[in-house]
């Protein structure tokens, strides 16, 4: 009776297991209408660094081709504190790190997020791209968060080169 009930237990977990790898972390899915297969779906993620901000980004999904559009957008918005400690693991320098990743082809295209600091103005940049190009241009949208009024301004303001 006991290797039954381990079974059924294993056999619910793996259950579950799959229904939930069904859910998204879409915020948003918008039909582009009755007689099309692409929906506009919006995307909703925190940095997972900088747990202050919070990004959506906008793309479309086209369900029967193999690559989706690259167009896209993208808007961060500061949605709880900013502190030195988080500040201090951000990768500093022109290019950033990638924060966020997902493929929209199986042609090897994908849309990108990237975080870069800006020392000079104080703030964090979010730029979402796509990483192939389409129609003689590599899609891309900004967004930008400054640390102004955060926890993180002193941390900002002692890093000023002199």
């Amino acid at each position: 009776m006991r290797i039954f009930e381990k079974q059924m237990k294993s056999t619910f977990i793996v259950g579950a297991l799959v229904l939930l790898s069904g859910c998204s972390d879409d915020a948003a899915k918008v039909s582009l209408g009755l007689f099309t297969t692409k929906d506009v779906i919006v995307s909703g993620w925190t940095d997972p660094k900088v747990t202050g901000v919070t990004c959506h980004v906008s793309h479309i999904e086209a369900n029967l081709d193999f690559a989706d559009p690259s167009d896209m957008s993208i808007a961060c918005r500061q949605t709880g504190p900013i502190t030195a400690e988080q500040m201090s693991q951000v990768k500093l320098g022109n290019s950033g790190e990638v924060v966020f990743s997902t493929s929209k082809s199986v042609l090897f295209k994908s849309l990108k997020v990237r975080r870069v600091y800006d020392p000079e103005s104080k703030t964090l940049l979010y730029i979402s791209y796509s990483t192939k190009e389409t129609s003689g241009s590599h899609h891309h949208a900004l967004s930008t968060v400054p640390l102004f009024g955060t926890d993180a301004w002193d941390w900002a303001s002692s890093q000023v080169k002199k």
